[in-house]
C-alpha cells in the first residue's frame, strides 16, 4: 500500500504569474515543498499534479514524479483541492497500485517543516475515526475583537459584547495554515470539506506560516526567509 504525497501545481496563476516555479530564495518555489516532503521520509511516492509542461520539468528535476497531465477540467481558476487529490489517488490506483492514504502538500509552502508532516501522518493513523489531519496556526490577534468598516465610514465590532473584555480573557482561535492535508483514501473520495469532516489539527508555529497569494504576500515571505536563514 502506497503512502502518497500529491502536490497540486497548475500553471495558470493570475495574481503572481508562474508562482509555483518563480524563484524564491534561490530555487523554484515548488522545490521547497518537494524538499520538505523528501526530508520527512514518510512517503512512498511524490506526485506533482500539473497541466503545465514547464512545472512538470522543474518538479522532476527536484525529485518528484509527474506521471500524468492534469485534466483541463481540473485546472481552472475555480477548481477545488479535494477533486485534484482524488483524481491523483484514482490514477495511481488504476496504474500503479493500492493507496493507503494521501497527503496534499501545497507548492507554495516554503516554510513547511518535515516534522509537521510526520506529526500529521501519526495523527491520522493513531485516531481510527479521523478522516483528515492538517496544519493549523493561531491568529496573532484575538479575532473576537475584530472590527468591520461600515458604509457610512464608521467602525463597528463584529462582536460588540467583547468590547470591554481583555484580550487575554477571550478564547484563542486557529486557522488553516495552508500547508498540508493528510487524508484517508475514503475521505478524498467523498469530496467533502476538511473542516466539516472528522479532522485532527497539527499545530504549526506562526513563524513557519505565510499565505502566498498576492505580491504583498510574496514580499512578506521573502522577508521571512531572510530571517529563517540567519
Amino acid at each position: 500500500m502506497t503512502t502518497l504525497c500529491v502536490i497540486p501545481a497548475r500553471g495558470g496563476s493570475k495574481r503572481i504569474p508562474r508562482k509555483n516555479i518563480k524563484d524564491f530564495g534561490g530555487r523554484p518555489m515548488i522545490a521547497w515543498s518537494i524538499a520538505a516532503v523528501k526530508a520527512s521520509g514518510v512517503f512512498d511516492a511524490i506526485v506533482v499534479s500539473t497541466d503545465d509542461a514547464e512545472i512538470a520539468e522543474v518538479a522532476e528535476s527536484f525529485g518528484a514524479e509527474v506521471p500524468f497531465v492534469r485534466p483541463a477540467e481540473l485546472a481552472t481558476d475555480f477548481t477545488l483541492t479535494i477533486p485534484v487529490i482524488h483524481h491523483a489517488v484514482t490514477w495511481w490506483e488504476a496504474n500503479r497500485g493500492p493507496v493507503d492514504c494521501a497527503c496534499c502538500v501545497y507548492a507554495t509552502a516554503p516554510f513547511l517543516q518535515p516534522e509537521a508532516l510526520i506529526e500529521g501522518r501519526d495523527a491520522l493513523r493513531s485516531h481510527p475515526e479521523a478522516e483528515f489531519a492538517f496544519s493549523v496556526t493561531s491568529y496573532a490577534f484575538p479575532i473576537f475583537r475584530a472590527l468591520k468598516l461600515s458604509a457610512d465610514g464608521t467602525v463597528k465590532m463584529l462582536w460588540p459584547e467583547n468590547e470591554l473584555k481583555r484580550s487575554q480573557d477571550l478564547p484563542e482561535a486557529w486557522h488553516d495554515a495552508g500547508q498540508f492535508y493528510w487524508g484517508t483514501k475514503q475521505a478524498w473520495a467523498r469530496r467533502q470539506g476538511f473542516f466539516s469532516a472528522n479532522a485532527r489539527p497539527v499545530r504549526v508555529p506562526r513563524r513557519f506560516v505565510q499565505d502566498i497569494d498576492t505580491p504583498e504576500d510574496w514580499a512578506v515571505a521573502e522577508a521571512m526567509i531572510e530571517t529563517h536563514a540567519r
